[in-house]
């Protein structure tokens, strides 16, 4: 699912105007860029000839012509459909994902990126498999393609394995994949307190203005666990919204933690310099 999408409504209406092309990409990535926009221009006869070994063998930039075509103003879920039509057309969908099993672990890293750039919803059940993968770079590419795939059943298998993931990526992934509700969802009923934390950093990320006052809420209420409340401080710190001052410096005045004292005093002071470096 398009980020753009997930708070606002689907948006059908087809983009005018070409991706920009950035210097210095393969031969490969070019062509298929050329071809790609044709389709989401409404050339239902598009065909991207190159094999699915071709762009296996290419993923970054393949992956970044889809995600650069896809998060474009205007695309939306039908886009999304002559993206995935555009591969089936051309033999490639049913090879994008096969390859998510193949024997390599390249190649299934390789796999999970570009169909997740290529917002393929089907292969989500096959990525999640790859979060349990015996090698290190084909479980980072399945957090990175999750996250990119986005919706509740991304989610879903991202917090599943939440604990195997490194909290930091954990943070990231959520920020990009679960709609308002979903972290609405995940703040009211955190499965353990590192999916807490997760959640209330990637607030922070998104720099959810929305969420200012439950995370007042959070830092203040000493039922948290500590992680979690100073999570809180940074994520006000990162969202950086002004209306959170007063309740930071009443948190570093009078919270008998003095490790949540340090943490809301930084964040009031961040919060304080944002505010006078910001432009009028």
């Amino acid at each position: 699912m398009d980020p753009s999408l997930r708070s606002n409504g689907s948006n059908t209406r087809l983009p005018t105007q070409p991706s920009v092309r950035t210097a210095g990409r393969s031969r490969l990535a070019g062509r298929v860029e050329r071809v790609l926009n044709s389709a989401l221009a409404g050339e239902r006869a598009a065909v991207l000839n190159a094999a699915s070994a071709e762009l296996l063998a290419d993923p970054v930039a393949v992956a970044a012509v889809f995600e650069s075509a896809l998060d474009r103003p205007g695309v939306g879920v039908l886009g999304h459909f002559m993206a995935h039509e555009l591969l089936r057309r051309s033999g490639l969908h049913d090879d994008l994902l096969n390859a998510l099993a193949s024997p390599h672990p390249a190649t299934r890293a390789a796999a999970a990126r570009i169909c997740g750039a290529a917002r393929l919803s089907e292969s989500i059940v096959w990525i999640a498999d790859l979060l349990q993968d015996a090698s290190p770079p084909v479980q980072d590419a399945a957090v990175r393609s999750l996250s990119r795939l986005g919706g509740r059943r991304a989610v879903e298998q991202i917090m599943a394995s939440a604990d195997g993931i490194p909290l930091y990526r954990l943070a990231i992934a959520l920020s990009r994949a679960a709609s308002d509700v979903d972290i609405e969802a995940l703040m009211r009923q955190p499965a353990s307190e590192r999916a807490a934390v997760a959640t209330v950093l990637a607030c922070g990320l998104r720099r959810d203005v929305l969420r200012v006052s439950p995370l007042l809420g959070i830092a203040h209420d000493r039922r948290w666990p500590l992680p979690v409340r100073l999570a809180a401080c940074k994520a006000l710190a990162m969202i950086g919204d002004r209306s959170a001052a007063d309740g930071l410096h009443r948190l570093a005045e009078a919270d008998p933690d003095q490790t949540v004292k340090k943490t809301a005093d930084r964040a009031y002071r961040r919060l304080l310099r944002r505010a006078v470096s910001r432009p009028r």
